[in-house]
């Protein structure tokens, strides 16, 4: 007798027998064998969903630049010289790979990194992957490899090709490029090298008091239907994917949210990430506690960095024991060391331990600000123009300001959080897994001449236009709310002023047909035709997609505004999902500043109107049509299958490059001085609170001496056991600032100043302050050195 079931008890018509359990197995096997043959390919949620999991692997390197006498890229001030460290700049890279291919199979890899720096530079990706190539063949090369940066305004320059990018930083400069480059290299080697089988996760939510619109004139200006699809005119969407290793767990996340790296001003002079370096480094280091697993976060000896919370307090000491102890310990006076023990001492903690590696990628920040606050101006404290961003005619009066104004640092530090804590939270639970295939496609494209097909909705008046040679218009000068310009420069400007055309007919008169190519654009600087001594401004650039499953990254060598990143998504988009082969849940990000830099691009309908970010759209009013039109062919060629051939290259101007930055000649002390000698001690029997500044200041040398790359200039040391001397901050931490100055301009004496903020979650104790320099003679090798405040007590 057969197993009672819901079947056997059903009914049966009259005169009818059961088939036999035979002829059962070969009816279901029959139906097993149609359903698998006619079943619908699914979407892109389980289209090349695979038993094995992707391989994933993280990692990041220093990327500090010169600390002194380089200008900082970003506001084009030549007043802005660096002179210390906030914080030092990593790139932060990512790898995924598909598993390990069956033989005549295809396994592909992809390499996201994120710098902290103001953008790419494309002789910095050419460069590198040159390396690359050098180390693992074909395995990573332009297609499949992407660098971006985060437009922070607070990193040094000199390390783009193009004329027009290095002006203010007086040509290349070699120190910020060979650093950017060798970082690059060492955070996709790591991330190689730690390549195991893993999952990735990903999930978006609203960030909604992180930036606001610094051209809302222009913004109006788009299609009021259009601007009736999204409640607000910058994108608050902040989109993560959430990387985790099969056998330790999470190790690491990337996202991407649009918000311009300006907190930091003009005037800033300390080297910083700004505020998405500082989401950065706030995430990095709540990882470290609540992520990783404690057993790899603690070694053998020393204590973890920036985790001060873990040291425990000495409750049972008083304060009076705390201060005979500091009294003690009197400032050291400087000394020579070997250079290599700076980094031994600082990363000594770090080995064996699990690096958790988190970035906070840039979007279509092209007109978005941090400075939430809105804009005033500074003599009346009123908002500015609205159309003109103008005070009383002059824009040099009209500033943005952040949520912690006056205090910029403060309005870092608020920025970040706020994106810290969405990108906690997202982390926390995303719960979408990532299914698909790793697929890219990339192309370099001549974007001075590009026929591009548009309708009469984006201001074509003929089927086909074309983009333009590259120029600026004169709101470029202007400046923006974040960073105004000088003169007599104003945003929305469509005429321009005589007097500063007859001051650009002098450098490079345009040509009637760049003219009228440009219109409405009054061209100040033509620099797509300015060759002299090698070229202005890049003309052959590159586009990229990178799909990873349903996410897909559209890499854009500018800065898209709001309203053009959301054309440019959309219309991918809609080739992705026609195609049957994604469906709608695609996540489609663009990645802003990505591989090159060729300034902004905004709608036809914002560039009309010719602020800022209108004047500095370089190929003229159909640029956006432009890049839609070629993403368009790309995410075809991608999902069709099809190669995306290409006859051109950039330039390589390494050879031609010209940097006209002195180099340092000689450091001195006064006479009876040694290098790292004390010149202003910390207060002798001094007791700090929590919140309270220390500051110690030393005779120091030129930070361009040695970058002192992965080591650190400032230390702050904790007195552990009665004995021993353990770093517990340095120049990568938020509480610790190096400031560097000389007495005169051309003085080759100098000084350091170290200034800590005691941490609210520092353990009570016993610290001082260690300043590590290198100093160069007259005749000779670099000589490195080192030397301590006086102790004190933090409570």
């Amino acid at each position: 007798m057969e197993p009672s079931s819901s079947s056997s008890r059903r009914s049966r018509p009259r005169g009818s027998d059961p088939p036999s359990p035979t002829i059962r197995r070969l009816l279901c096997l029959l139906l097993f064998v149609l359903q698998t043959c006619i079943r619908p390919a699914p979407a892109v949620s389980a289209a090349a969903a695979s038993p094995s999991p992707y391989l994933v692997g993280v990692g990041s390197y220093d990327i500090t630049g010169p600390a002194a006498d380089v200008n900082m890229m970003g506001y084009a001030n030549a007043e802005q010289v660096a002179s210390g460290i906030h914080f030092r700049l990593k790139a932060r890279a990512f790898i995924v790979a598909e598993p390990e291919p069956e033989p005549g199979g295809t396994g592909k890899r992809a390499v996201f990194v994120n710098l902290d720096a103001c953008m790419a530079s494309q002789l910095v990706t050419v460069k590198v992957l040159e390396r690359l190539k050098a180390r693992y063949g074909d395995l990573y090369n332009e297609k499949n490899v992407a660098i971006s940066g985060i437009h922070t305004h607070a990193g040094p320059g000199g390390y783009l090709q193009y004329v027009v990018y290095i002006v203010t930083s007086l040509g290349f400069v070699r120190q910020s490029f060979d650093v950017i480059v060798n970082g690059i290299e060492q955070s996709i080697v790591q991330a190689h090298s730690n390549l195991r089988p893993g999952k990735i996760y990903v999930n978006k939510g609203e960030l909604l008091d992180a930036g606001v619109n610094r051209s809302p004139s222009a913004y109006l200006n788009n299609p009021a239907d259009e601007r009736s699809k999204y409640q607000y005119n910058v994108d608050k969407e902040m989109t993560l994917i959430k990387f985790v290793d099969g056998e330790i767990g999470p190790i690491g996340s990337f996202n991407w949210f649009a918000t311009h790296g300006t907190s930091m001003s003009r005037t800033n002079s300390l080297i910083s990430g700004d505020n998405k370096g500082a989401a950065a480094r706030f995430m990095e280091d709540w990882a470290e506690q609540n992520v990783i697993p404690k057993q790899a976060v603690h070694v053998s000896s020393g204590h973890p960095r920036r985790v001060s919370a873990l040291i425990p307090e000495p409750n049972e000491i008083t304060d009076d024991d705390l201060i005979r102890l500091a009294s003690s310990y009197k400032a050291s006076g400087g000394r020579q060391i070997s250079g290599s023990s700076i980094a031994t001492r600082i990363r000594s903690t770090e080995q064996n331990k699990l690096k958790f590696v988190f970035a906070f990628c840039q979007s279509n920040c092209g007109d978005v600000s941090p400075n939430v606050l809105g804009a005033f101006c500074t003599d009346t404290n009123r908002p500015c123009d609205f159309n003109h961003s103008t005070c009383n005619g002059q824009n040099e009066l009209c500033y943005g300001r952040g949520p912690g104004y006056p205090d910029e640092f403060e309005s870092t530090r608020i920025i970040g959080n706020r994106q810290f804590l969405k990108a906690v939270d997202l982390f926390h639970s995303a719960s979408e897994e990532i299914q698909g295939s790793v697929d890219y496609r990339h192309t370099y494209l001549d974007f001075s001449q590009l026929e591009v097909n548009v309708s009469a909705s984006t201001g074509g008046q003929h089927p086909t236009v074309k983009t333009c040679p590259a120029a600026m218009g004169f709101a470029f000068a202007a400046g923006t709310t974040d960073g105004p310009g000088a003169f007599d420069f104003k945003q929305g400007d469509v005429k321009g002023n005589p007097f500063w055309r007859l001051v650009r007919d002098v450098i490079r008169p345009p040509g009637t047909e760049q003219v009228k190519c440009q219109a409405p654009k009054p061209i100040l600087l033509d620099t797509g035709e300015m060759k002299v001594p090698y070229d202005w401004a890049p003309a052959i650039l590159p586009i990229q997609i990178i799909r990873i499953g349903q996410l897909v990254i559209l890499c854009v060598p500018g800065e898209f505004t709001t309203m053009a990143g959301r054309r440019l998504r959309d219309a991918v988009r809609n080739v992705l999902t026609n195609s049957g082969q994604f469906d709608n849940n695609v996540h489609v990000v663009l990645a802003g500043l990505t591989n090159t830099y060729s300034q902004y691009v905004t709608t036809f309908e914002e560039y009309q109107i010719q602020r800022y970010e209108g004047a500095s759209t370089l190929y003229g009013p159909h640029t956006l049509s432009a890049y839609i039109q070629e993403f368009q062919k790309l995410a075809t060629a991608m999902v069709t299958n099809k190669e995306v051939p290409t006859n051109l290259q950039p330039p390589d101007l390494l050879n031609r490059q010209i940097g006209l930055l002195p180099g340092v000649i000689v450091d001195d002390t006064p006479p009876g001085v040694t290098f790292g000698d004390v010149r202003s001690d910390v207060p002798a029997n001094s007791t700090f609170r929590k919140g309270s500044v220390v500051n110690a200041t030393f005779y120091s040398a030129c930070p361009r001496n040695d970058l002192l790359t992965d080591g650190t200039f400032a230390l702050v040391e904790k007195l552990d056991g009665g004995s021993d001397w353990v770093p517990v901050y340095d120049d990568d931490d938020w509480s610790l600032r190096f400031k560097w100055s000389r007495p005169l301009p051309v003085s080759p004496m100098s000084f350091a100043t170290l200034e800590w903020t005691v941490p609210e979650d520092a353990p009570s104790g016993v610290y001082r302050l260690r300043h590590f320099g290198a100093s160069k003679p007259l005749i000779g090798s670099i000589n490195y050195f080192t030397g301590t405040s006086s102790a004190f007590v933090a409570r």
